[in-house]
């Protein structure tokens, strides 16, 4: 499973398919998440003061499959436009629409399921309902470990919760999973920023996943301050 995945099953409502909040940014979201899985899996990196690319522009370190056809896709995209910055590739790889291709691929292995319908009988609308919640559930219990007892993320969760608090859906997700109150909801939230904010990653790693949720975290804002702009 790849990180955008698990995001991906934590914001859909498991019953009616719908996002618990604003999925106006998922592509951006998705795009972020494919470049810190890259980053976390030893392909991409920032560049430093002698490596031939200006400091902190990313760079493709293996191109070697990964196993993923949306990540190999990712890298692919990567490598084209190797040496830009973090926020460029978020929004560059945004418009390869990766969270569609995600949900598709989870609809394929059947832990989602594809309801198509319309508003008003006029407007399509796609909604994606819980089939096979198991490993939603497990991830949720790796996040309550995390964000309510104290346990220490490894990497991987450590970006699935920075990804949260990114988008401030921390608080939100967890509270689809369980009944919180609006100041338990508060209190995950500011646990998920102080993890973002902290050493859950070491080095060059803690580095470039910063870097990339820092980028993904102002195509965010741009995103919604265009959809917030009068008409």
């Amino acid at each position: 499973m790849l990180i955008i995945e698990d995001y991906l099953l934590l914001v859909l409502d498991d019953v009616t398919g719908r996002p618990v909040g604003d999925a106006s940014y998922l592509q951006q979201v998705a795009a972020g998440a494919l470049l810190v899985e890259l980053a976390l899996k030893g392909r991409v990196d920032l560049a430093g003061d002698t490596s031939g690319w200006r400091s902190g522009r990313v760079v493709v370190r293996d191109q070697s499959p990964t196993g993923s056809a949306l990540l190999d896709d990712a890298l692919a995209t990567v490598k084209s436009k190797e040496g830009s910055k973090p926020k460029s590739l978020v929004e560059v790889l945004s418009r390869t629409k990766p969270a569609d291709a995600a949900l598709d691929g989870l609809v394929e292995r059947g832990l989602l399921r594809r309801e198509e319908g319309r508003i008003l009988g006029i407007f399509p609308t796609t909604r994606w309902p819980a089939a096979d919640s198991r490993h939603e559930g497990e991830v949720r219990r790796t996040l309550t470990r995390v964000l309510r007892d104290g346990v220490a993320p490894d990497e991987r969760t450590g970006a699935l919760v920075a990804i949260l608090a990114a988008t401030k859906q921390a608080g939100r997700v967890m509270a689809a999973g369980a009944e919180l109150s609006a100041t338990g909801r508060r209190e995950i939230d500011h646990r998920a920023k102080e993890l973002a904010e902290g050493s859950w990653a070491a080095g060059a790693t803690r580095r470039y996943v910063e870097e990339i949720t820092a980028a993904t975290t102002a195509a965010l804002t741009t995103t919604m301050v265009i959809a917030g702009a009068p008409s």
